[in-house]
């Protein structure tokens, strides 16, 4: 488990898998931060508007970058 972290980036590693896309192509070709991809590494937040970035970069949708996970004491 990683703590108290309830939204895991995992599906988003994923989709980069599954389209061929680097982070160094993320970085270089589309313009993402650095500190974007090392925020997502580390499923820190990230804002609504680089979640739209990155929907519209990789043509895809929420699910394909973000899951929910809830806490063992919520459910």
């Amino acid at each position: 488990n990683r703590g108290d972290t309830m939204i895991s980036y995992d599906p988003f590693w994923q989709t980069l898998h599954q389209k061929n896309i680097s982070t160094y192509k993320l970085i270089y070709e589309y313009g993402i931060l650095p500190d974007t991809i090392q925020r997502l590494r580390s499923d820190k937040t990230i804002t609504t508007k680089t979640l739209n970035t990155l929907c519209s970069v990789l043509g895809c949708q929420i699910s394909d970058i973000l899951i929910y996970i809830p806490d063992e004491d919520t459910k």
